[in-house]
């Protein structure tokens, strides 16, 4: 391979070559860089799904009775663009890891069982584990599990990870096994001289967790948000490959050769066009957080409670957040990873005071630190709530495994204590286990589905919504002639009103906020 063919190959349509080796020429267009976000300028336009501010939500009546509120998408743009979706797309679309092609694709899957030490797994068995990375591979179009193997290992760190005679033994079987356009070692991460091992034994491209899960997340990225996270999430996969490329390269002779008089190698070019990549992603990422902080303190100053919806991925989250709220736009789907954006739902605790539901990323077991540090930024939402709720699939053979992981993933990512001492536990699809009771102490059993269960967690939801937000429980006396009536069910939520007629007043129940009622208070000060 020439070192202009490797160019073309690891960065297509990035340089030119010649016809001769010793006279590369190369020609690099970069794309418009965007406009970095200053202290007077944090009204950008930001993806539909996060736009979010209190004037937009708005009332309906549903047939189940209840009055729920939703939000409204806007394309308002109130300070210009932030970064347009063509600038996204070529970031997006460049320097794509190179996974497996598109079409039709058989799967064979590969666990290795590591029978003692740090990488063992204690909560789990192999075979569940399998069927979890086949529930990856089908969450892919196209995709199929022709077969799949356990095998037993005392040495995961090795390069081949088996022994001789297991890897051995894997080699016959996955060549005389017809059709394998790849091979999925479910491992957490395969180093690239692992990978390589295996590709020149098996002759087929092999994939680890963090590929496939990458490339399911390419598959479900629309906003410009997941297209950024992903494109991060994606650099350590392309410098590490890079690596590999290289590496080969030089025992060809060519890597170390310099680059058309520009004093660069091959290796420092691709290194450094991967950093302005990189630098790039994130200059838009932390533009975009910047929005994210603006959105969040309109939704604070309009002193609306927010609840985080957690939980591993397919547990119903999104299913949940649809019967709290009422909202028939939500169409959760039986699939994993198809919630890749944070998303905002407005809808009413028994006493119609209102809330915010976020929805947001499953997790998934064995997810590279990288994965979840390239979506920080959306998770950062949870850190700045009023609850958490914990979503469980009670009906999963791994729930407690997957209880385990979420809570790793929440410690990982620092939540707040007060946050973690106060988050609620949800037992959820409890319509699928014969008479369910759970066992916990302080868990609430539902079936987001069939909404059975639904009342009593909406009661403990509001009794930990106003002890978390400091809200205050009140009866005030108002002037019936005044706006103090229509204030407060503007403002506050309005519980009951006992009115004097021969008074012309009246006494108003009402849950509020102390910033609410702090400006009560200034505007109407006889009364308060």
């Amino acid at each position: 391979m020439t070192i202009h063919h490797l160019a073309r190959r690891l960065w297509p349509g990035f340089l030119q070559t010649s016809q001769k080796l010793t006279t590369v020429s190369w020609r690099y267009q970069k794309p418009p860089f965007y406009r970095v976000a200053t202290q007077n300028s944090l009204s950008y336009n930001q993806d539909r799904s996060l736009t979010l501010s209190a004037r937009q939500f708005k009332h309906s009546d549903n047939p189940g009775g209840r009055h729920t509120c939703h939000t409204e998408d806007h394309d308002e743009d109130e300070d210009g663009d932030l970064i347009d979706e063509a600038e996204v797309d070529e970031l997006f679309h460049q320097q794509v890891p190179k996974v497996i092609g598109d079409g039709e694709h058989r799967i064979f899957i590969v666990h290795p069982d590591v029978k003692w030490g740090s990488r063992k797994q204690y909560l789990t068995t192999a075979e569940l584990m399998v069927d979890e990375a086949v529930g990856l591979v089908n969450t892919l179009e196209n995709w199929r599990v022709v077969d799949k193997i356990i095998l037993s290992t005392k040495t995961p760190e090795k390069r081949t990870i088996f022994g001789k005679g297991n890897f051995q033994f894997l080699t016959e079987k996955i060549r005389q096994t017809p059709g394998i356009t790849a091979v999925f070692v479910n491992v957490e991460r395969l180093s690239p001289s692992s990978e390589k091992e295996f590709e020149d034994a098996w002759g087929v491209k092999v994939l680890d967790r963090y590929s496939v899960v990458l490339h399911i997340f390419r598959r479900n990225a629309r906003t410009r948000e997941a297209k950024l996270q992903i494109s991060l999430a994606e650099i350590p996969l392309l410098r590490s490959r890079l690596r590999n490329e290289i590496a080969n390269f030089d025992q060809q002779g060519g890597g170390n050769r310099y680059i058309g008089g520009s004093g660069e190698t091959l290796l420092e070019f691709q290194q450094r066009q991967l950093k302005e990549r990189e630098t790039k992603i994130r200059v838009a990422l932390e533009q975009l957080r910047r929005k994210r902080n603006l959105l969040r303190s309109q939704r604070k100053d309009k002193d609306f409670p927010v609840v985080s919806v957690m939980g591993y991925t397919n547990c119903g989250k999104t299913t949940l957040i649809k019967a709290l709220t009422g909202d028939r736009a939500l169409q959760p789907r039986n699939q994993l990873f198809a919630t890749l954006d944070v998303t905002v739902h407005a809808g009413q605790l028994p006493s119609h005071m209102t809330v915010l539901y976020v929805d947001t990323i499953g997790f998934l077991s064995q997810l590279p630190h990288q994965l979840i540090d390239s979506f920080s930024a959306t998770l950062e939402d949870v850190k700045h709530s009023d609850l958490i709720v914990h979503v469980r699939d009670i009906s999963h053979p791994e729930t407690v495994n997957q209880k385990v992981n979420v809570l790793n993933v929440l410690k990982s990512l620092q939540i707040p204590d007060r946050l973690m001492s106060s988050m609620i536990e949800v037992h959820n699809k409890i319509d699928l286990v014969n008479d369910y009771h759970p066992t916990e102490p302080e868990t609430v059993a539902v079936s987001a589905l069939t909404e059975q269960g639904l009342d009593r967690l909406k009661t403990i939801l509001e009794d930990e919504v106003v002890r978390s937000t400091g809200k205050l429980i009140l009866n005030l006396e108002v002037d019936l002639s005044s706006a103090q009536l229509s204030w407060l069910y503007r403002e506050a939520t309005v519980q009951e009103v006992t009115v004097d007629a021969d008074e012309g007043s009246a006494v108003v129940m009402v849950i509020i906020g102390t910033a609410a009622y702090g400006r009560y208070r200034k505007m109407f000060p006889a009364r308060s």
